[in-house]
C-alpha cells in the first residue's frame, strides 16, 4: 500500500513517517545483534571448532562482507524498483534464518557458510531503508532521521554482547558438557535464539506503507521530467545478479561483444595471480580468493553499469563526491570494524576481564556512545549543511575521525583496565558521529531514482575496504606478534591519513559543485523544496 495521505505532524513530518522510523530501527538492531554476536562468542567458537585469529577475522569481515557486498547491489536496484518493504522482509527472514543455521554449525566451513547467507540477507536492510527514509522525511530532516535509523548498528552490536554471554553462560550452566541437549553448546544456543525473533518481525516489517519515491524532490532545473524507476521484473533482477555475481559475469560481458569479454577475462586473471602472489607471501588463500572474487564481481558491475545504465555509473563511479565518501568511509571502517571484532576480546584477553562484565561495560558503553554519537553526528550535518550546503557534513565526519582516535590510542596503550573502560564512551560517540554525517550525505547528494543503488555502492565500500580486511588485517598483524591484539588494533590505524585524503577529495567537489549551483541559479523568492545535487 502507498503512502500518500498527509496525516499530523511531529516536528514538520508526518506522524507516521516516524512510526516507520521506529520499526526500521527494530530491524537495525536485529541486523547488528545478528551480525555482532560472533564476537563475544569468540573465545568458545574458536575452542570449539579449533580457529585462529586471521580465521575468526575471515569469519566475521571477509565470509560476510564479500556475499553482503555483492548482493547488495542487485538488491539495491531492485529496490529502485520494486517495493521496498516487500524487499526488505524478505532479506530480513533469510539472515534471521541463516542466524539460526550458525547455531547449528559444527565446522569452520559450516559456519562460514552461514555466515555468508547471513551477509546476503543484509544486504537489503541498508539500501531499502535509507531510500524509504528519504522518502518518509524531508530534506532537512533526512540525516537526522537515518541517523537515528544507523543507531541501530550501536544498540544492537552492544545488545548482542548482553545477549550473547547471558544465553551462552545460562545454557552452559544449566547443560554441563554431558547434558547438553542435541549436543549444542551455548554459543550454538545464543544464534539459535536471537536468529528466530527474526522471522516475526519480517511480517510487520511487510506491513508499512511504501512511499511515494522521491515525494520531497523538486522537478530538475532545466524542466526535464526525471526517467522513470524501471519495472521490477525477475528479467531485469537476473540481468542485475548477472552484472555482479561471478561465473554469470562473463555472459554479461559476452552480451556487450568480444571486447567487453576479453577485458573482463582480463580482469579475472589480473586478479587470480595477485591473489595467488599474496596467498603465497601472506598466507590464507581463502581470503585472497574470497577478497579476489569481490574486487573481480565489483570491477565488472561498474563495467557494466557504465554499458547499461550510464545515468548511475555518473552518479555512483564517475562523481569525485560520491566516490571521495564511500573510499573515505570506507577506509574509515577498517578501525571501527577491526575493534568491534576485537575489542571484546582484547579486554579479556589483555586485561582478564570477564565475559559478562565486558558485556555489560564496553558492550552497554559502545551501544550507548554509538547510539546518542550517530544521532548527534546526523543533527549536526542538518544543522550546518541545511538544504544546500552538503560539504559541512564532510566536515563532521573529518572532525569526528580525528578526534576519535584520541581515546582509541588511549586504549591501546594504557595497561588500566579503569582507563580501558572510560574511553569505550567517547571513541564510540566520535567514532559513530562520523557515520551520522556520512550517511546525510549520501542520501542528499544523489538522485531519488538511484538513491538505494547509491547507498548499496556507499555500504559496498564500508564492506569490501572495511569489514572485509579490517578484523582479517588486525587478526593477522595480532598472530605475527604473539596474539597480540594491542599491536593488530594498532597497526591498522595507517589507513587514517589515506581516508582524510579521500574525504577532502569529496569535500572540494561537493564546494566546487555548490558554488556552480548557486552561481547558475536564478532569483527566486519564496519557500522551495530540495532536490538532490
Amino acid at each position: 500500500m502507498e503512502m500518500t495521505d498527509r496525516p499530523k505532524q511531529w516536528f514538520g513530518v508526518d506522524r507516521y513517517s516516524w512510526y516507520a522510523l521506529f520499526v526500521l530501527v527494530l530491524v537495525y538492531i536485529i541486523n547488528f545483534v545478528d551480525r555482532q554476536l560472533l564476537t563475544i562468542l569468540a573465545v568458545d567458537i574458536k575452542h570449539d571448532l579449533g580457529i585462529s585469529d586471521a580465521q575468526f577475522g575471515f569469519l566475521y569481515g571477509t565470509a560476510f562482507g564479500v556475499f553482503y557486498a555483492l548482493f547488495g547491489i542487485p538488491l539495491g536496484k531492485l529496490a529502485d524498483r520494486a517495493m521496498r518493504t516487500r524487499v526488505l522482509a524478505t532479506g530480513l527472514a533469510l539472515w534471521s534464518a541463516m542466524t539460526a543455521f550458525s547455531g547449528l554449525s559444527r565446522s569452520f566451513l559450516q559456519l562460514g557458510t552461514a555466515r555468508i547467507g547471513v551477509g546476503v540477507g543484509e544486504a537489503t536492510a541498508g539500501p531499502c531503508s535509507y531510500s524509504l527514509l528519504a522518502d518518509y522525511f524531508p530534506a532537512h530532516r533526512r540525516a537526522t532521521a537515518v541517523a537515528i535509523f544507523s543507531s541501530g548498528i550501536y544498540l544492537g552490536g552492544g545488545f548482542s554482547l548482553y545477549i550473547g554471554t547471558a544465553i551462552a553462560g545460562g545454557w552452559n550452566h544449566a547443560f554441563p558438557l554431558g547434558a547438553r541437549p542435541f549436543g549444542l553448546a551455548g554459543w550454538q544456543a545464543a544464534f539459535l535464539a536471537v536468529g528466530l525473533p527474526g522471522l516475526a518481525l519480517a511480517f510487520w516489517v511487510r506491513s508499512l506503507r511504501e512511499p511515494i519515491r522521491g515525494r520531497f524532490e523538486t522537478p530538475p532545473a532545466d524542466g526535464l521530467p526525471r526517467p522513470a524507476p524501471q519495472p521490477a521484473t525477475l528479467a531485469a533482477f537476473v540481468r542485475d545478479l548477472a552484472a555482479i555475481v561471478p561465473p554469470f559475469t562473463l555472459f554479461a560481458a559476452a552480451r556487450r561483444g568480444r571486447t567487453a569479454l576479453l577485458g573482463n577475462l582480463a580482469i579475472a586473471t589480473g586478479l587470480a595471480v595477485f591473489g595467488t602472489v599474496l596467498s603465497f607471501l601472506i598466507g590464507d588463500p581463502v581470503q585472497w580468493v574470497a577478497l579476489g572474487i569481490g574486487t573481480y564481481a565489483i570491477a565488472s558491475w561498474a563495467v557494466a553499469l557504465r554499458y547499461d545504465d550510464p545515468e548511475a555509473f555518473r552518479v555512483i563511479w564517475a562523481s569525485r563526491s560520491v566516490v571521495g565518501l564511500n573510499l573515505g568511509y570506507g577506509l574509515m571502517c577498517v578501525i571501527t570494524y577491526a575493534n568491534s571484532a576485537f575489542g571484546p576480546s582484547l579486554v579479556i584477553r589483555e586485561f582478564g576481564a570477564s565475559a559478562g562484565a565486558v558485556a555489560l561495560i564496553v558492550g552497554g558503553s559502545a551501544a550507548i556512545g554509538g547510539a546518542l554519537g550517530v544521532i548527534a553526528g546526523g543533527a549536526l550535518g542538518d544543522r550546518l549543511a541545511g538544504d544546500r550546503h552538503h560539504s559541512r557534513r564532510i566536515l563532521v565526519v573529518i572532525v569526528a575521525l580525528l578526534t576519535s582516535l584520541v581515546p582509541n590510542c588511549i586504549m591501546l596503550a594504557t595497561h588500566s583496565l579503569t582507563v580501558v573502560y572510560i574511553c569505550v564512551f567517547p571513541m564510540w560517540f566520535l567514532a559513530s558521529c562520523a557515520l551520522g554525517g556520512a550517511a546525510g550525505t549520501i542520501v542528499n547528494i544523489v538522485p531519488a531514482t538511484t538513491r538505494a543503488t547509491a547507498t548499496a555502492a556507499f555500504f559496498l565500500f564500508a564492506t569490501m575496504i572495511g569489514l572485509a580486511l579490517g578484523p582479517y588485517a588486525a587478526g593477522k598483524i595480532s598472530g605475527a606478534f604473539g596474539a597480540n591484539l594491542r599491536i593488530g588494533l594498532a597497526g591498522i590505524l595507517v589507513v587514517v591519513p589515506f581516508a582524510l585524503v579521500a574525504l577532502e577529495v569529496c569535500r572540494r567537489d561537493l564546494v566546487r559543485r555548490e558554488r556552480s549551483k548557486a552561481t547558475a541559479a536564478p532569483a527566486h523568492t519564496g519557500p522551495t523544496r530540495s532536490r538532490a545535487i
